[in-house]
C-alpha cells in the first residue's frame, strides 16, 4: 500500500497453493512486510492448509505455525534424527503418521493483535479477536475475543442471537461497491442497521 509501506494486501503475495487468503486481508510490519508467506507461516511442509478469510488485520509478528513442527513423542526421544540426512535418513519412515489436526482455518474480519501465535489446526470463527501475546491452541468462537498463552475466551462480543444475525447478514459477501455505501454502518451501525443495509437477497 503506497501510503502504507508496512502494511500489505496478504492474496497477490502468497505463491504456495497451500495458503489461500481472503481479499483485503493485510499484514502490517515495519521489517519485510512482502515476506511473510516464509516469514510469519512456519513449518509448513503440508499437506495442510492455512486459509485466512477476507477483511482480517494482522498485526506485526503473527505467526501461524504448522504441523509440520511436530515431533514424535511416542518414544524416547522427541529428535527428529532422519532430517540429519546420513545413513540416519534411512529411518524417515519413523517421522511418518505424526498427529495432526488439519487445516488452519481463520474466519472472515478477525482482528489479530501484534505478535499471536496461531498453532496447528486451529479454527478462528468469523470477527474474532485475538488479543496481543496470544497463543491460539484450541478454536475460538465466531465473535469471541480471546488472549492469554495459552489463550482463552474473555467474552464474546454479542448474544448468540446476535451472532447468529451478523452471520446471516455476512457483509463480508457483499460487492464491493455496496459496501462502500455502507461503510458507516458496517464499521459503527447496530445490527438492525446492518440488516436494512443488506443487497437485496441477504
Amino acid at each position: 500500500m503506497p501510503e502504507q509501506p508496512r502494511v500489505v494486501l496478504l492474496k497477490p503475495l502468497v505463491t504456495s497453493p497451500l495458503i489461500e487468503v481472503g481479499e483485503y486481508s493485510y499484514y502490517d510490519d515495519p521489517d519485510e512486510p512482502t515476506a511473510f508467506e516464509t516469514r510469519n507461516v512456519l513449518y509448513h511442509y503440508g499437506p495442510e492448509k492455512l486459509v485466512i478469510g477476507k477483511f482480517c488485520a494482522l498485526g506485526t509478528g503473527v505467526r501461524f505455525i504448522m504441523n509440520g513442527a511436530n515431533h514424535r513423542m511416542d518414544g524416547p526421544s522427541t529428535f527428529p534424527f532422519p532430517i540429519m540426512g546420513g545413513a540416519w535418513a534411512e529411518h524417515f519412515d519413523a517421522l511418518t503418521g505424526l498427529p495432526g489436526r488439519g487445516d488452519t482455518v481463520v474466519g472472515n474480519d478477525v482482528w489479530f493483535g501484534y505478535r499471536t501465535t496461531v498453532m496447528p489446526g486451529v479454527r478462528i470463527g468469523h470477527g474474532a479477536i485475538i488479543a496481543s501475546g496470544s497463543v491460539v491452541v484450541d478454536d475460538v468462537p465466531d465473535y469471541g475475543i480471546v488472549g492469554g498463552n495459552p489463550a482463552r475466551l474473555i467474552r464474546t462480543r454479542y448474544s448468540e442471537a446476535d451472532i447468529a444475525r451478523l452471520l446471516a447478514v455476512a457483509w463480508w459477501d457483499w460487492p464491493a461497491e455496496h459496501l462502500g455505501r455502507h461503510l458507516r454502518t458496517v464499521m459503527a451501525g447496530g445490527i438492525d442497521d446492518l440488516e436494512a443495509a443488506a443487497p437485496p437477497g441477504r
